[in-house]
C-alpha cells in the first residue's frame, strides 16, 4: 500500500513538473522597424536588429532603460536602422553579438562594440549553424539580397554581406527573420522549417507587399508578421496591402500584425 501511495505521489509530481514546462512559452515583442525581443521559455533574452529608439516607437528610451538582461544581440547587416542601439545595449548588459564574421569585425572596429562580446563562439556564415546558450538556441545564417555597407564618421565601409536568421528555440518556435531582402527563389528551401516568419514589406529598399507575399508562399510558415514598414514615409508598404496580397494566394490565415510594443506568445 505504501509503495502504491509513494508511486502515485511521484507520478503526480512528475505530471506537475511536465505541465509547468509545457506551460512555458516563447515571447516575441516588436519594437518597430526590424527590432525584436525574443524571450525563451527559460528566460533567455535575444534582441534582433535592436533599433529600439526608432521613430515609430514612442517608448524607445524607456524600453532601452528597461532592458536589464540581454544574452544575445543578433544583427542582420551593417545599416544604421539595424545596428540601432546595439552598442549601448551591449555595454550595458554584456550581451554577445551574433553576426557574420565580417560584420562582427566592422562593428568592433568602427562602432566600438565590445570586442570581448564579439568572438568566434557567436559568429558564422551562410549555410552554417551555431549552437548558443547551452543548446537552447540555434541560429542558421540565411542569404539576403541587399546592401552590406556601414556608415562611419569617415564615410561608408564594407561590413560584409547582409543576412537573415533562422532561429530555433528549444521547446519553442522556429523563427525566420528575413533582414532586409528582395524575393529570391531559394527561400523555398525553408519550406516546412519555419513557424514564424518576420518578413520585410516596406518596399523601396526591400520587398514590397506583393513580393513579400510571394516569399511567404515559398516558405509556408505557420505565421507571417510584417516588419520594416511605416517607420519612414519612404517605406510605402502597408500591413493592409500585405494581407490583401496574401489573400490572393490563399495565405491570409498566416497573417498576423503586431503594433509597436506588442508581443505574442508561442
Amino acid at each position: 500500500m505504501k509503495t502504491f501511495i509513494l508511486g502515485g505521489l511521484i507520478f503526480m509530481l512528475t505530471l506537475s513538473t511536465t505541465s509547468a514546462v509545457a506551460a512555458e512559452k516563447t515571447s516575441i515583442l516588436w519594437y518597430g522597424q526590424s527590432a525584436f525581443k525574443i524571450t525563451t521559455p527559460t528566460g533567455k533574452v535575444l534582441l534582433i536588429d535592436p533599433w529600439i529608439s526608432n521613430p515609430a516607437n514612442p517608448n524607445g528610451k524607456k524600453d532601452i532603460e528597461n532592458l536589464k538582461k540581454v544574452d544575445l544581440i543578433l544583427i542582420t547587416h551593417g545599416h544604421g536602422d539595424h545596428i540601432g542601439d546595439a552598442v549601448e545595449i551591449a555595454k550595458k548588459t554584456g550581451a554577445k553579438l551574433v553576426a557574420t564574421f565580417e560584420l562582427q569585425k566592422a562593428l568592433v572596429a568602427y562602432m566600438d562594440f565590445p570586442a570581448a562580446q564579439a568572438d568566434m563562439s557567436t559568429t558564422g556564415s551562410f549555410g552554417g549553424t551555431i549552437t548558443l546558450l547551452d543548446g537552447e538556441v540555434t541560429v542558421k545564417f540565411i542569404n539576403a539580397i541587399h546592401g552590406g555597407g556601414m556608415d562611419t564618421s569617415n564615410g561608408p565601409v564594407y561590413a560584409g554581406p547582409p543576412s537573415g536568421f533562422l532561429i530555433s528555440i528549444k521547446n519553442g518556435p522556429r523563427i525566420y527573420h528575413t533582414g532586409d531582402t528582395d524575393l529570391f527563389s531559394d527561400m523555398a528551401q525553408l519550406k516546412g522549417k519555419v513557424d514564424i516568419m518576420l518578413v520585410c514589406i516596406g518596399d523601396k529598399f526591400t520587398m514590397g507587399p506583393a513580393d513579400a507575399a510571394q516569399a511567404v508562399n515559398l516558405v509556408q510558415p505557420v505565421m507571417a508578421i510584417p516588419i520594416h514598414y511605416k517607420t519612414f514615409p519612404a517605406l510605402t508598404g502597408t500591413a493592409e496591402a500585405f494581407k490583401a496580397e496574401l489573400k490572393k494566394l490563399n495565405l491570409e490565415k498566416t497573417f498576423k500584425v503586431l503594433n509597436v510594443g506588442e508581443s505574442i506568445e508561442w
